[in-house]
């Protein structure tokens, strides 16, 4: 009985989750605000209940990239004041808008492994697994090419007019950038491969649905980001990676 317990995906991701955290929550270099912690708990503890180790292994992945790579060029970018805030530490809003998708698609692929073995469950088990993937790989494509476009870009342009603007400009593209993000989704869609969540048409995939995504988002930020108040960075963030998911599961369904 406490064998079954102990083994147990949910009680797993409580108890890894809460011993990787309470570190982070005493050490004196932050990746995470206190609430970023807490919320980030809630998220590993859900990947880790739904997908298990690999899809952990992807998030993590993801966490560790996407602080990294925000920290490039820091200098630079704080002092063209074009540098996340709070210093790249990241809080409750970036959890979710960078995980928010990829969390319901951990959830759907729970729900029908649990519904049971026959094909259409078993197919969009994998959808929802290639969809998860996908997300993420669109999240950190869409860090890469904004923080490496800001701190190395040496032309940027307006993704609708390919007029020239300033590094760090809403919806601004670079050729660095870009370069950088394409790579970066090959990354996360090589983990996912890795830990089998994904084929290598799967990789391919994301790479496509990532490129959609992270350039969709750029369109936004040139079109109507500044005209409304309520679409912040964090909505936008969703929407990018709903649309990597969404493309991803949709071209898994095509090729299927």
């Amino acid at each position: 009985m406490l064998t079954d317990l102990l083994n147990h995906p949910w009680l797993t991701g409580i108890l890894l989750n809460t011993a990787l955290l309470l570190p982070a929550a005493i050490s004196p270099k932050k990746l995470l605000t206190p609430m970023g912690i807490a919320h980030a708990w809630v998220l590993g503890v859900t990947v880790w209940g739904t997908l298990g180790w690999a899809g952990y292994a992807v998030v993590m992945f993801y966490f560790l990239m996407g602080s990294g790579v925000t920290r490039i060029g820091m200098a630079e970018k704080e002092a063209a004041g074009i540098a996340e805030k709070r210093g790249g530490t990241r809080g409750p809003e970036n959890v979710w808008g960078s995980a928010a998708a990829g969390t319901v698609c951990a959830l759907g692929f729970w729900a029908v492994t649990k519904l049971g073995g026959d094909g259409g469950a078993s197919i969009w088990a994998s959808l929802f697994a290639l969809g998860y993937v996908a997300s993420f790989a669109t999240k950190l494509s869409d860090t890469t090419a904004s923080e490496v476009g800001k701190a190395y870009g040496k032309r940027t342009f307006l993704i609708t007019t390919l007029k020239p603007v300033p590094r760090g400009t809403e919806g601004a593209v670079s050729l660095e950038g870009t370069v950088a993000g394409a790579g970066a989704s090959l990354l996360i869609a090589m983990v996912g491969f890795a830990v089998g969540l994904n084929s290598s048409l799967g990789m391919v995939i994301c790479l496509i649905a990532a490129f959609v995504a992270t350039n969709a988002e750029s369109v936004i930020g040139a079109t109507v980001q500044d005209k409304f108040d309520w679409m912040t960075n964090e909505l936008v963030n969703v929407i990018n990676t709903v649309i990597g998911a969404t493309v991803a599961i949709g071209l898994g369904l095509l090729l299927a």
